[in-house]
């Protein structure tokens, strides 16, 4: 018998039923790959399941807006009301009162959510919203000079809003330059440039009379009453404008989060971005600003609750806008219906935002090294 009979007659070797044959074992290089795309879909999937009962969330405190007050409607009575139909009593509290209220809270958080979770991406800082880098303070100062001293309301008052608030974002922007991005800077100047406006808006309401600082106040506490379907023209056309752009934008400002060399090394030209995402984030917050009144604490709270949601990697924004939308409903219903006065929906952000933001706070150091 020859070797080569031999080696044909001899067996193949067995591998046990648990052990991969070598054709079945991976390089490291491909077993890493597949650990990254496995993530990556369970990243995308988690985002999804968050988006998703943000929706019905929001649909839910949308319906619950319509049919509770004084007089309780049943759903079926609500949808008849928006479908057209004529319901005797509901058309006109429905159709004419709070369907105006629930709408204006859905969009004016989600402008508000939107702008905020621009900012602090922008700015690689949680605590960057624009209330307090004095943005919304801009607005604000035009604003109550407006009513005060000029005597506007509606798309003049949004006008002046949204003027008050490029012209702030720009003077910071201009102080804070320092022939590349300065964040840090520019957030300590905002908070300085804020905090004389504010001064500036107690001044004119010293100066005001009674009349005038009655209306300047409660627009200052950030309130729905009085919403009509007028009035939030201005706020849809700034969400018409803005929300494609920003859109359009997202995929670079989730590489500014990188940090700027990175980003540019990437091909992303880091300072037209920065000045066309913070243009058109100050137009969507004023256009908010100026129907509402500033309503406390949601630009700020909204981008850090979506980002713990989604996850470290994925865009907050859309899940951002939720977050506004279902905080300004869910505390208008409160400040509405279960608290023995009726409140402007700002006080309840107000404390609701304060209470979540001394948590976050000292979350957050506890987890730097002491």
């Amino acid at each position: 018998m020859t070797a080569e009979s031999t080696r044909t007659a001899s067996p193949a070797p067995q591998f046990p039923a648990t052990q991969p044959r070598p054709a079945e074992i991976h390089p490291p290089e491909i077993r890493t790959a597949e650990i990254v795309r496995r993530r990556r879909l369970a990243g995308r999937r988690r985002r999804l399941i968050v988006v998703a009962v943000l929706v019905v969330l929001v649909a839910a405190l949308f319906l619950a807006a319509l049919c509770l007050g004084d007089r309780i409607y049943s759903p079926a009575q609500v949808l008849q009301v928006i479908a057209g139909e004529h319901v005797r009593g509901a058309s006109f509290t429905v159709g004419r009162l709070r369907l105006p209220r629930a709408t204006t809270a859905i969009l004016a958080g989600a402008a508000f959510g939107l702008a905020g979770a621009c900012f602090q991406i922008l700015l690689r800082n949680t605590l960057a919203s624009p209330e307090i880098i004095g943005i919304t303070a801009g607005a604000n100062t035009a604003a109550v000079a407006g009513i005060i001293v000029l005597g506007l309301s509606g798309a003049a008052l949004t006008g002046i809003a949204v003027v008050g608030g490029l012209f702030t974002a720009l003077a910071i922007a201009l102080l804070a330059w320092q022939g590349r991005g300065a964040t840090g800077r520019l957030i300590l100047i905002g908070i300085a440039v804020g905090s004389m406006l504010d001064s500036v808006t107690m001044w004119l309401m010293v100066r005001a009379d009674q009349w005038d600082i009655q209306a300047a106040s409660r627009w200052l506490t950030g309130s729905l009453n009085g919403s009509t379907w007028e009035g939030l023209a201005p706020l849809l056309i700034g969400l018409a404008v803005g929300v494609p752009l920003i859109a359009g934008l997202s995929r670079h400002l989730d590489t500014l989060r990188l940090g700027d060399d990175a980003a540019a090394g990437l091909g992303v030209h880091v300072q037209a971005t920065r000045v066309a995402i913070m243009l058109v984030a100050v137009v969507v917050l004023a256009t908010a600003t100026a129907t509402t009144g500033p309503i406390a604490f949601v630009s700020l709270l909204c981008g850090p609750i979506a980002a713990n949601l989604v996850g470290a990697g994925r865009s907050p924004l859309l899940p951002a806008a939720l977050i506004g939308s279902a905080m300004v409903l869910g505390c208008d219903l409160i400040a509405a219906h279960l608290l023995p006065h009726t409140y402007p929906v700002g006080v309840v952000t107000g404390i609701v935002g304060g209470i979540y933001l001394i948590i976050l706070i000292v979350r957050m150091t506890r987890k730097e090294p002491a």
